[in-house]
């Protein structure tokens, strides 16, 4: 059996391609193999921002694998400390991720797209959860962060009745950052992701953790946690040289040197 997973460099961006034919469904074992990916991405400081996509055209993942269900794996499966796809629980992961949609992201695989911080898809795209037809419910975050990403009836629509989302339909609604030709898709989404990397990487760590806090307290709570000393990242950024070259290279009229300290 071929591996599940291409991984390539592309400077301090890593590309993770899922690449199990026909759907890139995925069963415990590419759970497993996705969440050491990404734990091998958040240990590695000269790599910043990471780019996920499938193989072929067609799918970006069709989700849960139905053929090692049939074969034994669990619904409840383990599949391992980051969760479904080793994203979806992987809430310790600070570094961005972009879910470059090549086809249809179904199920689990949405879950998936909708674990990563922003998404660039084809423009044949479709975004669908179906569990509700075949007696589940997408319980690998589907349930908390589709509500939070599309109006909440929209959601709940396509939650109920497994409603497909066409790309345009995805852009208009906020939920994806770019819709592209299929042969524009990566390099529109390594295009995003260098941009990012132009940022420091402490202040998008901060970013990330901030950004959690907001999504769990209301704003004045969120304030207190922010100024509580009790986030790593956002107090790292502070007293970081990173934070005092961005200041010194703004006043100088130079592009900032991050060294992430």
């Amino acid at each position: 059996m071929s591996a599940p997973l291409h991984i390539e460099r592309h400077e301090s961006v890593l590309l993770i391609t899922l690449d199990r034919p026909k759907a890139n469904a995925i069963d415990s074992t590419t759970s497993l193999a996705l969440y050491q990916a990404f734990s091998d991405f958040e240990a590695d400081p000269s790599l910043q921002v990471a780019v996920l996509t499938g193989g072929g055209e067609r799918f970006f993942s069709a989700g849960w694998d139905l053929n090692a269900a049939q074969e034994g794996e669990a619904v409840d499966a383990d599949h391992g400390p980051g969760g479904f796809a080793g994203l979806t629980e992987f809430f310790s992961l600070t570094k961005p991720v972009i879910a470059a949609v090549n086809g249809m992201a179904v199920g689990g695989g949405f879950e998936l797209a909708l674990a990563c911080d922003l998404i660039v898809a084809a423009d044949h795209a479709q975004f669908f959860l179906p569990e509700a037809q075949i007696g589940i419910a997408p319980d690998s975050g589907g349930v908390f962060r589709l509500p939070a990403r599309l109006p909440r009836a929209i959601a709940m629509e396509m939650m109920l009745t497994g409603k497909r989302l066409d790309a345009e339909s995805a852009a208009h609604y906020g939920l994806v950052n770019r819709v592209v030709p299929a042969d524009q898709l990566l390099p529109t989404a390594l295009e995003l992701a260098a941009s990012i990397t132009r940022s420091a990487p402490l202040a998008q760590r901060a970013i990330k953790e901030l950004v959690k806090v907001g999504e769990s307290h209301p704003i004045d709570q969120a304030f207190q946690v922010q100024r509580s000393g009790d986030l790593p990242n956002y107090g790292q950024m502070l007293t970081s040289e990173d934070a005092q070259e961005g200041g010194n290279a703004f006043a100088e009229g130079r592009e900032p040197v991050w060294t992430g300290k």
